[in-house]
């Protein structure tokens, strides 16, 4: 059985990470997004994969080539436009023949759940198969309502109050039969304009072909689709990864729990590491400095003296300067953060961190979340970062300046100040 993987989206809700990568491409654990999703497949028994891109997509192309060195045979198909899942779905039609697994290139899922699916499929030979996943905002998903048996009776897109049939969300995880591609055929374009893959999925449903709901566990599923989801989704890397120390570590170095370190890591004296952490090649980490948990870091990245870092994602070649404080934020390649800069990670009232995403303010739900820095950001020193903001590629912030709403891209922020000044008095 082949797999089809969905990678072609632009990510517009995760700017400005994704301004210069595809979403699939952002690292958590030290590894890309989809780079998980292929190695479910592959723990599954499914080797031969069809990657659907559009946006950036040789990024993709050029990271995982034919997939040989996973063990993998990918092949590659364009999507023209950005015209819906169910349009992406379509275009691989001459790819694959029989059955085949399809999954959303931006979503985890442990190997657990893909098997879950293949096997439930393999049982009992229904039109197709979709994961479903119990979830907490019904409202923000696509809801499944199940009939007896496990079978699916309809698909609501985000439901409003009241409108919930059940807190089973579509896990964006399928297998189908060729069937679907004759549905495809037959769905009308949506409200948004585009051509949705669900809407194939209830027309089955609708034509009394079996649907069936394979129920996942929500540990082993995590939706990506804003700048807050991928500290969730980079703590689900780190919990699953194997963790070992390669690189040199100082005397008067402690690591403490699950660390891992690469081989051309160095960890000066005086650092504190707290795992589950990852440390990536060619980093550089104190002395004297403090990495709190679920903390990654890339290629290349500096950690200066008496620095503290907790629950990031620190991208590569990007440098932290001495004393400075960096909490639950993504720091994007080749920032350059200068002595005493701070993200601020709490409200001063203790609510909840507000961020805005496609030009509405957004409630992450979340206590604490710092700032989200596109990559080529520059501080001077003392700069502050209020929670929940976000600053643009090649963006400069400069000393001593507050960031107190987003900065875009290729911009320079500094503080004006009065001056007062006279000759000293002799006397």
């Amino acid at each position: 059985m082949k797999a089809v993987v969905l990678a072609a989206g632009e990510g517009v809700r995760l700017q400005p990470i994704t301004a210069t990568r595809p979403k699939h491409m952002i690292k958590v654990g030290g590894k890309p997004i989809l780079e998980y999703s292929l190695d479910a497949l592959k723990a599954s028994g499914v080797t031969e994969i069809v990657i659907v891109t559009h946006y950036m997509g040789d990024a993709i192309r050029q990271f995982f080539g034919d997939g040989e060195q996973m063990g993998l045979k990918i092949s590659y198909v364009e999507q023209a436009e950005m015209l819906g899942t169910g349009n992406a779905v379509s275009v691989v039609e001459p790819y694959v023949d029989g059955d085949f697994v399809l999954g959303y290139g931006d979503l985890l899922f442990a190997p657990e759940a893909v098997a879950h699916v293949v096997q439930l499929f393999e049982a009992e030979n229904p039109g197709a198969v979709m994961a479903v996943v119990p979830v907490e905002r019904p409202e923000s998903y696509g809801i499944v309502e199940i009939a007896a048996g496990n079978a699916v009776k309809r698909i609501v897109e985000k439901p409003g109050s009241g409108e919930v049939p059940s807190n089973l969300a579509n896990a964006g995880l399928y297998v189908f039969s060729n069937e679907i591609f004759d549905k495809l055929r037959q769905t009308k374009v949506s409200v948004r304009g585009e051509w949705e893959l669900t809407d194939a999925v209830s027309l089955l449903v609708n034509d009394e072909k079996t649907v069936l709901a394979a129920e996942i566990s929500k540990g082993d599923w995590l939706d990506i689709g804003r700048p807050w989801d991928l500290l969730e989704a980079n703590g689900w890397a780190l919990k699953r990864m194997a963790h070992k120390v390669y690189g040199t570590v100082e005397n008067g170095a402690h690591l403490l729990g699950p660390v891992a370190v690469a081989e051309t890591a160095r960890i000066r004296s005086g650092a504190y590491i707290e795992g589950p952490t990852f440390i990536d090649e060619g980093s550089d980490i104190g002395p004297n400095c403090f990495i709190r948990p679920y903390t990654s870091i890339g290629k290349n990245v500096r950690v200066g003296n008496a620095c503290e870092i907790k629950n990031c994602i620190i991208m590569d070649g990007t440098h932290v300067g001495h004393l400075s404080y960096v909490g639950d934020s993504i720091l994007c390649e080749g920032c350059n953060l200068a002595a005493g800069t701070i993200t601020a990670n709490l409200r001063l009232d203790d609510g909840p961190v507000k961020m805005l995403v496609k030009g509405e303010v957004v409630d992450t739900g979340r206590r604490k979340l710092g700032a989200i820095l596109g990559d080529n950001v520059k501080t001077g020193i003392n700069a502050l970062l209020m929670p929940g903001v976000k600053v643009g590629a090649n963006s400069w912030v400069g000393a001593n300046f507050t960031v107190h709403r987003d900065l875009p891209a290729n911009t320079v922020a500094l503080l004006k100040q009065d001056e007062d000044k006279r000759e000293k008095s002799s006397e």
